[in-house]
């Protein structure tokens, strides 16, 4: 199974530089062209951003990426690969280059959810733990249940071990049960929880809500995911989401900064499931 992940990443991987290799603007009458690449769930609201962008500057073509992963981000704006890239965690060591600048612009709920068909509307904690470990193994109304995951060291999966040492050892089981379906993008991730019948996954609020994906978005604990709960602290469960750029950044990167700061910008950030940092 270890080794199929390793092709498929490879695959992606392969398809993503080609991207980057060969991509080229399709306005003939753009004058620039500002390439944007990271973490999967953030590029639906950063397309609808680009959109709104490049109606504001005519002259400037935004190229968002396929997803490239945060750390295919940091390692692609540090080469000047791509002009902007979009990280959900901080930098590690040796990715912390000179010349790079981080700026956290947005916070958005990580959020449980299901596929339609699923009938409940909230998740504890403990219900939680008992689903990771492999114990609890229908809906109420007796469907199947089948957990949906992310690669161990992938930011979601940070995120849902860092919630209690309980849940942490229940997604090492879950993580270690042979036949467990491990998406490697944040596409493929909401992809598979849309196709499967009774999945359980989890995922970001933006990329729910930016790609129009028909989840079902569960409260935690009886907290509904906002960015009002968020914001007020009464719903903890986030993912940081980052602007990652080289220093010797452009006139249209700069434009772009500025334009995320704006009061359009802002709009459509907050609308797309973000709590906004960045002013």
């Amino acid at each position: 199974m270890l080794q199929e992940y390793k092709k498929r990443l490879m695959r992606i991987l392969f398809l993503s530089v080609a991207i980057l290799c060969f991509t080229l603007p399709s306005n003939a009458f753009a004058e620039e062209v500002l390439k944007i690449g990271g973490t999967g769930c953030a590029l639906g609201s950063i397309k609808i951003l680009a959109g709104a962008f490049e109606k504001a500057h005519p002259g400037i073509e935004v190229t968002v990426l396929r997803s490239l992963g945060s750390g295919g981000a940091i390692k692609a704006a540090s080469k000047n690969a791509i002009d902007i890239g979009i990280s959900s965690r901080a930098l590690k060591g040796k990715e912390k280059k000179p010349g790079l600048t981080v700026i956290e612009y947005a916070r958005t709920p990580f959020v449980f959810v299901t596929n339609k068909d699923v009938n409940i509307s909230d998740v504890t904690t403990e219900e939680i733990i008992r689903i990771y470990r492999g114990e609890k193994k229908t809906w109420p109304d007796g469907k199947r249940l089948r957990t949906l995951l992310r690669p161990l060291m992938d930011t979601e999966m940070q995120i849902i071990k860092k919630i209690s040492p309980e849940v942490n050892k229940a997604i090492e089981i879950a993580l270690s049960r042979h036949g467990m379906l491990i998406a490697l993008t944040a596409q493929e991730n909401v992809n598979n929880i849309e196709r499967t019948p009774g999945a359980f996954g989890a995922c970001t609020l933006t990329q729910v809500i930016a790609e129009r994906r028909p989840l079902k978005i569960l409260s935690y604990n009886g907290i509904i995911p906002s960015t009002k709960n968020l914001s007020n602290g009464s719903y903890p469960l986030f993912m940081p989401l980052l602007i990652v750029t080289n220093k010797s950044n452009s006139v249209p990167v700069r434009k772009f900064l500025s334009f995320v700061k704006s009061t359009e910008g802002i709009r459509i950030l907050e609308k797309t499931g973000n709590l906004v940092i960045i002013r």
